[in-house]
């Protein structure tokens, strides 16, 4: 099979055997064939999770840089990438990649996989279990006391039933504790981005308040919708309405009743902010750089109060940052927070004019 050195010429290449396509579909990597000038003849469809390619382009420098080494030395070469998981925040995927002459007019086949991904969830969980086993501690060890104090009060039926109330609570909060850590411990395990699906932002607000509607009726806080600007972002679609809603949870139950918490989205240089603005208790300035740490909680006994575990952020931040945006927080004292998440929209999407619901 021969190729013209002049890659702009499609029409008057060999088509690529079918047996070849059926080989590169077969393989557990991602498969990418390249001309020279570094034109795409062939790439595998999960090429397009993992950030590699750009409107029909290589995007990685490093990429191309392999490519033309490994066409001007006719041999094969192995090694490792970066590619940002968005153009915005820290997360970074790291990729193996494999580059094979197969033609002497410069045909190359390119091999990536994301072999990094098991490391990390390694290493994750490791510190996932030591974090889990001290919170959990706590709601055991008050179980435990208050069953003793029961017994000890069994001929007395009102501290029966005052304790009985408590073990009520105690269960219920780590029952809330083991689902978020199952919760969290799904989006560290796994990568959205690899099985992406375009998410209409506006069906993602509209659900994440529907699921927040008991909690909110129940405080009489009012949940509304601003400004939304219709986008499509890739992704897990139930991550994030998770995130969202762990937001506007998070507003509700620190709001005083009777208050206004507002949800709200806007489009800007390739990016949707997804904001929810609550009127509630705020959050000092020294505390705003460990919000977002798994069960850090600003203040415990409020936590307890609402049913708080310390999670809810933190799966917000993680949510943001595996599907390549971020989360970031404004706060006031006695006036109230607004929470954002960032995320880049999907490629060649139209969108229409924002639209003002009124609630």
């Amino acid at each position: 099979m021969r190729f013209r050195k002049d890659a702009s010429d499609l029409d008057e290449r060999l088509e690529i055997p079918e047996l070849l396509i059926r080989a590169l579909d077969s393989l557990e990597s991602e498969s990418l064939l390249v001309l020279p000038g570094e034109v795409i003849l062939h790439k595998s469809e999960g090429l397009v999770n993992f950030g590699v390619l750009k409107d029909g382009r290589i995007a990685s420098e490093d990429l191309i840089a392999l490519i033309r080494g490994v066409r001007r030395s006719n041999e094969a070469r192995r090694g490792s990438i970066e590619i940002a998981r968005g153009p915005i925040g820290q997360g970074k995927r790291e990729l193996k990649v494999s580059v094979t002459p197969l033609t002497e007019d410069g045909l190359i086949l390119v091999l990536v996989s994301d072999e990094s991904e098991a490391r990390r969830i390694d290493a994750v969980r490791r510190d996932f279990v030591a974090n889990v086993s001290h919170e959990l501690k706590t709601p055991i060890g008050a179980l435990g006391l208050l069953s003793e104090a029961i017994l000890g009060a069994k001929d007395q039926p009102e501290e029966v039933v005052r304790f009985a109330t408590k073990m009520q609570s105690e269960a219920k909060r780590l029952a809330d504790l083991v689902q978020e850590i199952i919760d969290l411990s799904r989006l560290q395990s796994s990568d959205p981005l690899q099985r992406a699906f375009p998410v209409e932002i506006e069906d993602v607000i509209r659900e994440a308040i529907n699921q927040a509607q008991v909690s909110s009726e129940s405080r009489r806080i009012s949940v509304e919708t601003g400004v939304i600007q219709e986008a499509t972002v890739i992704g897990d679609r139930d991550q994030l309405i998770a995130a969202v809603h762990n937001l506007v949870e998070n507003a509700v139950n620190y709001s005083p009743e009777n208050t206004k918490v507002s949800v709200t989205s806007q489009l800007k240089d390739g990016l949707i902010e997804i904001k929810v603005a609550d009127q509630g208790i705020g959050i000092p300035e020294s505390e705003l750089g460990r919000i977002f740490e798994r069960f850090y909680r600003v203040d415990p006994a409020r936590s307890r109060a609402t049913g708080g575990t310390g999670l809810g952020l933190s799966i917000v931040k993680h949510v943001a940052l595996n599907h390549g945006g971020d989360v970031k927080v404004w706060s006031q004292e006695g006036v109230g927070s607004t929470f954002s998440i960032l995320l880049p929209v999907a490629p060649e999407v139209e969108y229409e004019d924002p639209i003002i619901e009124e609630n």
